[in-house]
């Protein structure tokens, strides 16, 4: 396994927890083509390569970290795996944002970038500013100032 990815993570404060562990969340999601989702992620949706692991177009293991804390962790389809999933390219996952003006941001880097929105950027009656999108693979992303119960401050 080598690791293709010279980029480290940078941590951020906005998001991550007091303790200074490591996030105890980690989603995990499975796509045919690994290499073009960690591209669209990084480069319209914000996030930076942690560590990439695999070779060619296979990914065995890769680790993305979200700038407001946080991270998802994602690889090829392989039909070995004991995580194996009926499909690849399938999941949801929320990304918490700042503030208005980093979801309206986002929105218009994913229209640019052609993706599919499902929910139109919008004020949500929970306190939420943001929207809903798929990749190209079709995962969906929430991205949204919503923080969770408890965690307005």
């Amino acid at each position: 396994m080598t690791n293709t990815s010279e980029t480290t993570a940078t941590r951020t404060t906005t998001g991550s927890d007091s303790l200074g562990q490591a996030p105890g969340v980690w989603p995990c999601l499975i796509y045919s083509d690994a290499r073009a989702a960690i591209r669209f992620l990084v480069d319209t949706l914000g996030f930076s390569e942690s560590a990439v692991y695999g070779e060619g177009e296979r990914v065995d293991h890769a680790e993305l970290a979200w700038p407001y804390g946080g991270g998802l962790m994602l690889g090829s389809s392989k039909p070995d795996s004991p995580l194996r999933q009926k499909q690849a390219d399938d999941g949801s996952v929320y990304l918490v944002v700042p503030e208005d003006s980093v979801a309206d941001d986002l929105y218009r880097k994913v229209v640019d970038a052609g993706a599919t929105i499902t929910v139109e950027l919008r004020d949500e009656d929970y306190g939420s500013h943001g929207f809903t999108c798929r990749d190209p693979h079709g995962v969906f992303f929430s991205i949204g100032t919503y923080r969770g119960h408890g965690y307005a401050g």
